[in-house]
């Protein structure tokens, strides 16, 4: 035995196989006896054997990995959702490459080639842009499952695990409303992602369902961060008192967090001075300094339908696309009001 590392031939050799033996004990190990196999695993752990996997790729035209192409690794909630994915493709050894678009379309169209040479067996991606050009290539002529998670598929070409955000937004704007306000901001941006234009469609919807008795106020955000959560809080507290709304929707809980944070350094208190919804129920909101209130979603349930999904598209069996949308719920905390009576 010579000093370079051991293969398959070198652990064949010390168990007394066959070469396609050792390859069965690595790959199909049901098809080895229980004496055989457990004198290939012996070898395998006194030559220190680590199975080559660039090379099975290459022979087999894929690999044990599945990607997910997050919008943002900054934010708690994709990191949730990421758990959920995990569980499931651990259970299958399968592993998963995590990648930040960080909201940049050219970041985003690098990491999807990029999957694609890897040969990957899938992509889980929560897209800037679910119509955009190198999302459609990826699903179309490379015949790649491509599964979109937090965002709606818009036909029935593709699987998605999305929650009805709409009804989110819905929800959020008819609690501020039944406890009291008439005047509303809205907080989130960029509109071109489509989770923050569904809350807004939902907020809109139902203020036209309270007969216009309130306002709603767009303050854009230019991403879905503290930063710009304190941003925005800024900008409310510029405004004069009488014009400046009692009640904030934003479009995550990060924009909420720097909100609060805005209205504790202007010396304003929450609710008193200004109520606030967050959304997704990320673990910091319960544990801010006033619980929020927040829409939740089932983050790690996200991941984990999602995951089964694209591993049942690329098993290549029998396949029904899916778009699977769970309902929120309203979590109600100290950061709004208790209803009037």
């Amino acid at each position: 035995m010579t000093d370079s590392t051991p293969g398959m031939k070198d652990v064949a050799a010390v168990a007394g196989v066959s070469i396609g033996t050792v390859s069965n004990v690595l790959n199909r190990p049901h098809l080895v006896s229980e004496a055989t196999r457990l004198r290939v695993q012996a070898a395998i752990v006194e030559l220190g054997f680590v199975r080559n996997e660039t090379a099975r790729q290459l022979r087999a035209g894929s690999s044990r990995t599945i990607a997910y192409v997050v919008l943002d690794a900054a934010n708690p909630f994709f990191n949730d959702v990421a758990r959920g994915v995990e569980e499931v493709a651990r259970n299958e050894g399968m592993v998963v490459y995590l990648c930040n678009s960080n909201q940049d379309g050219g970041r985003e169209r690098e990491y999807l080639e990029r999957l694609r040479e890897q040969r990957v067996q899938g992509v889980l991606i929560t897209p800037i842009d679910p119509n955009g050009q190198r999302l459609a290539e990826m699903t179309g002529s490379s015949g790649m499952p491509v599964v979109l998670v937090d965002c709606h598929a818009r036909d029935d070409t593709q699987c998605s695990v999305a929650v009805d955000d709409i009804l989110g937004g819905e929800l959020a704007l008819d609690h501020l409303l039944e406890t009291g306000h008439e005047r509303i901001a809205f907080v989130g941006g960029p509109m071109t992602v489509q989770q923050v234009r569904d809350r807004y469609q939902g907020a809109c919807d139902a203020l036209e369902r309270a007969g216009g008795k309130a306002e709603l106020v767009l303050v854009e955000t230019e991403a879905l961060v503290v930063a710009e959560g304190r941003r925005a809080g800024e900008q409310l507290v510029a405004m004069p008192a009488d014009k400046r709304p009692t009640a904030a929707f934003c479009a995550n809980d990060l924009l909420a967090l720097g909100l609060l944070q805005a209205m504790t350094r202007f010396g304003l208190s929450v609710p008193g001075d200004l109520a606030v919804v967050g959304y997704d129920d990320i673990e910091f909101a319960e544990a801010a300094a006033v619980p929020l209130t927040s829409v939740r979603q089932p983050r790690e349930l996200l991941g984990r339908t999602a995951a089964r999904l694209l591993l049942e598209e690329a098993s290549g069996e029998l396949h029904t696309h899916q778009q699977v949308r769970f309902r929120p719920e309203l979590v109600v905390r100290a950061s709004t009001r208790v209803p009037r009576p």
